[in-house]
């Protein structure tokens, strides 16, 4: 069996170097060994990013009943694609930085490939993709979390979340009916989940590795809508680094909902890196703000299995690098052989393994 992911800490700097703070606040009836594991979550990001912010977050560990994993969520906010690639310029700090911003887009928009609209040219609702660079809301507007906007030197506005204590920019929580591991220091049991990686992943969403394809994906046909492509403002900050063959001739990303390949790129989808998951619907059954499944791209893939420890690896660190967290050089894990490039609105449940 896997357990579906869906988007998420007190951490204490492990060197000299900035770190950010994630405050914790727990929901009631949270054991304190499950404090202690979220804070264990929180530490391992602090060590390796080194921005100087806070990250408020709602944490807890109840019974939730069901076939439920868990229940999570980020907070966002619109920002002008312009303000966020003058932040994104501002605080470059790494190679990463430099090549990420030579290939994005100048001025107010950005284009992309999508489909399933109700003003797609081949036809409303239909899955055939189209360059949409027209300048309209989605191509000048981006949907970034609040912990992102802040690692860039954005002002995000107070929000909560159902579930968060006070103002909060992500929330999650555990079903205590499952069979968690608190101690990856020896492994992980046959028979239960890593609890530590699993929530290193959910912060993973707050910090803003989120796709707005989801949104897409959920609100085409026959699921619902079409809607005309000016409506979905919901482009992510990792969204202007997902590419396709298809996007990257036309020189746009792609934002389409389908079961075509997308790739991490850095350099306009020159060249093609990790690949992402697809989309729950009408893609490869995962939700899209993930790596692709199966393939061991890093503690961002969308599933994990009992017995599985989980990791934080090369292919995760660039691409918060890229959107605009600042990474600590010496905490970046070795690059594999395999790969050298490099649950928001989501809820957990259980799927066989494929």
């Amino acid at each position: 069996m896997k357990a579906c992911f869906a988007a998420l800490a007190l951490a204490l700097p492990a060197s000299t170097l900035a770190s950010p703070l994630f405050n914790l606040h727990y929901v009631p009836g949270t054991s304190l060994q499950a404090q202690q594991g979220f804070q264990a979550a929180a530490a391992r990001w602090s060590r390796v990013l080194k921005d100087n912010v806070t990250v408020e977050l709602t944490v807890g560990f109840n019974s939730l009943g069901g076939n439920i994993l868990g229940q999570t969520g980020s907070s966002e906010a619109f920002y002008r694609y312009s303000d966020f690639r003058s932040a994104l310029a501002a605080d470059a700090t790494s190679s990463i930085d430099q090549r990420a911003l030579a290939h994005l887009p100048a001025g107010d928009s950005f284009g992309m490939l999508i489909n399933r609209t109700a003003n797609n040219p081949n036809g409303p609702g239909s899955a055939v993709p189209y360059v949409d660079n027209n300048g309209d809301a989605n191509n000048q507007y981006l949907s970034l979390s609040n912990a992102e906007a802040k690692a860039i030197g954005l002002t995000p506005p107070p929000q909560s979340l159902d579930g968060c204590i006070g103002n909060c920019d992500g929330f999650i929580q555990f079903n205590s009916d499952f069979n968690f591991d608190f101690d990856p220091g020896n492994g992980i049991g046959a028979n239960s989940i890593d609890f530590i990686g699993v929530a290193m992943h959910e912060i993973g969403h707050a910090l803003g590795f989120l796709s707005g394809v989801d949104i897409l994906d959920l609100n085409s046909p026959p699921l619902g809508g079409p809607y005309d492509d000016s409506e979905f403002t919901y482009v992510s900050g990792l969204d202007l680094f997902r590419y396709s063959a298809d996007s990257a001739a036309a020189g746009v990303i792609d934002w389409t909902a389908d079961n075509r390949d997308k790739y991490f790129s850095l350099d306009g989808g020159a060249t093609r890196g990790p690949l992402f998951a697809n989309g729950a619907y009408h893609g490869d059954g995962d939700q899209a703000s993930h790596w692709r499944d199966n393939m061991g791209l890093g503690i961002m893939d969308p599933t994990v299995a009992y017995g599985e420890l989980l990791r934080l690896r090369w292919n995760d660190l660039m691409a918060l690098d890229a959107i605009g967290w600042d990474i600590d050089p010496a905490a970046i894990p070795a690059p594999s052989s395999a790969s050298l490039l490099c649950l928001a609105l989501m809820l957990l449940a259980l799927q066989q393994k494929r």
